[in-house]
């Protein structure tokens, strides 16, 4: 699961069991077999390959194919609506012109049950579902908005003037059980139901998303397929586009205001497996590279760029508009030690500083939360700043979005300091600015969509630090480790 598959090849599963357990084949075996007749294990096949899966995640990736061949066979929630009216009057309304590409899209997302709309930085996503929102808002249809994450939905907020909520929200998280108080017996309450970021979500929150959408109710699932796949197993999004059973609209061209800018531009060559410029630009820029051979130049670069160089030329705030993403934890560029680095520099602590599991926090201290909290509301991958550190009530506050949330000492293990971050943390976030070291050290975890993931979360300027030939490594790399998943083949009902 913590490698995203919802099960392994049985030829993989009984050596590495025998590794890790340092125990006889034979022994294995007997105790896969009784998993078996016992049913929290299901054997199958992925095309030609015997694996063997957890049920929970066996069955939840049915749920989900069930449920979404189940959606795309109804009828509209909504009656017909003809597009040579409904474009023309979304055109005036928002005062674009919308391109070929743009309109199909729409036309199909008026007409289809289920729809997948993908696409990279700048090739129009957003105007596209907000056209297709204020379409059906106009016509009375009830739309539901979500995203995985907290400041996924709020992006989603604030691009589409429609409330988005976090699955976990939407789902109404029971904060003591965890369970989800919406499903198959307390269903949403929506004609239309929006997913955006569908990258991010698992399968075992696709499927409690799944279970709780009315059969009437029409499905428009928006991501980029091209960035990292969900942390948690399966890989929910790929597997329904490769189905090919619901119609998906792939977006490619990148639209003139978009063009403009070098950090979309670089994605979309990364993407296609082209290393983007990396010399100096010729007048302001949005993208640049700037040049180290190994981390003990890189750090001191890295420092220097956050504390000083951007700030002054770009007028951002080095602790909160500028976010340092690393391919990797470890190692001297990674974010462990970037952190140790970053904090000495840009927030020295003071009197007021508490120190526990192994990192300091004092007031200014920018933090992330490591793990979901319900009661607290606060979610894996947020980020907020310590406002204050009591000694006296053994206490810490820290804001998030604005909102206050106090800490006990003793739960700091779920905080840890912020300056840097790995870029599988930053998934379904955009910063101002990030910086991101790219060293052969991290050969790794060198794979392109790490890297377009990476270079995809500056709004206004990304800068690469680091070696050419690391950045080479990155680009050409598409191996990503294989995800064994059976959705596909459930999908496409050969299961």
């Amino acid at each position: 699961m913590d490698e995203g598959h919802c099960g392994l090849p049985t030829q993989e599963l009984g050596p590495i069991a025998v590794g890790l357990l340092e125990v006889p084949t034979e022994l294995v075996q007997a105790a896969l077999d009784l998993e078996l007749a016992d049913r929290t294990v299901v054997a199958d096949m992925v095309g030609e390959t015997a694996c063997i899966f957890l049920a929970g995640l066996y069955r939840a990736e049915q749920v989900v194919a069930e449920r979404i061949l189940c959606l795309a066979n109804g009828t509209l929630p909504w009656p017909y609506i003809g597009p040579e009216k409904a474009l023309p009057w979304i055109e005036q309304k928002t005062g674009l012109a919308l391109a070929a590409s743009q309109v199909a899209a729409i036309r199909l997302a008026l007409l289809s049950k289920v729809l997948v709309i993908t696409g990279g930085p700048g090739v129009g996503k957003t105007t596209i579902v907000n056209s297709i929102l204020r379409i059906l808002a106009a016509k009375g249809v009830s739309l539901s908005l979500c995203a995985p994450t907290g400041r996924a939905a709020k992006r989603m907020t604030e691009a589409t003037g429609f409330e988005a909520k976090t699955i976990h929200r939407l789902l109404e998280v029971d904060p003591k059980t965890g369970g989800f108080k919406r499903g198959s017996d307390n269903l949403l309450e929506c004609d239309l139901l929006v997913v955006d970021e569908t990258s991010m979500v698992d399968v075992m929150l696709m499927q409690a998303l799944m279970r709780a959408v009315p059969e009437h109710a029409a499905l428009l699932i928006v991501g980029d397929i091209d960035q990292l796949p969900s942390v948690g197993p399966g890989q929910v999004l790929a597997d329904i586009i490769a189905s090919s059973v619901v119609p998906v609209v792939r977006l490619t061209e990148v639209f003139r205001q978009a063009a403009h800018s070098r950090i979309i531009t670089s994605a979309h060559q990364i993407n296609r497996g082209a290393i983007p410029a990396l010399t100096k630009p010729e007048g302001g820029s949005d993208f640049y590279f700037v040049l180290a051979d190994d981390p003990e130049t890189a750090v001191p670069r890295i420092i220097e760029l956050v504390k000083t160089r951007i700030p002054q030329r770009f007028g951002l705030d080095p602790v909160r508009d500028i976010q340092v993403l690393c391919p990797m934890n470890r190692g001297g560029a990674g974010a462990r030690s970037l952190n140790i680095e970053l904090q000495a520099a840009l927030n020295p602590a003071g009197e007021r500083k508490v120190e526990r599991f192994g990192w300091t926090f004092a007031p200014g201290d920018k933090v992330m939360q490591i793990e979901n909290d319900y009661d607290k509301e606060v979610y894996n991958g947020d980020i907020g700043y310590i406002d204050d550190v009591d000694p006296d009530t053994g206490e810490l506050t820290a804001s998030f979005d604005g909102r206050a949330v106090t800490y006990g000492f003793g739960e700091l293990d779920t905080l840890v300091p912020a300056y840097a971050a790995t870029i599988h943390k930053s998934q379904g976030s955009e910063y101002p600015a990030v910086v991101i070291p790219v060293l052969t050290q991290h050969y790794a975890m060198l794979q392109r969509n790490l890297l377009y993931t990476g270079v995809t979360r500056g709004k206004r300027l990304v800068v690469l630090v680091g070696q050419k030939k690391a950045i080479a490594i990155a680009v050409r790399n598409i191996s990503g480790r294989r995800r064994w998943s059976k959705l596909k083949e459930w999908l496409a009902g050969r299961g």
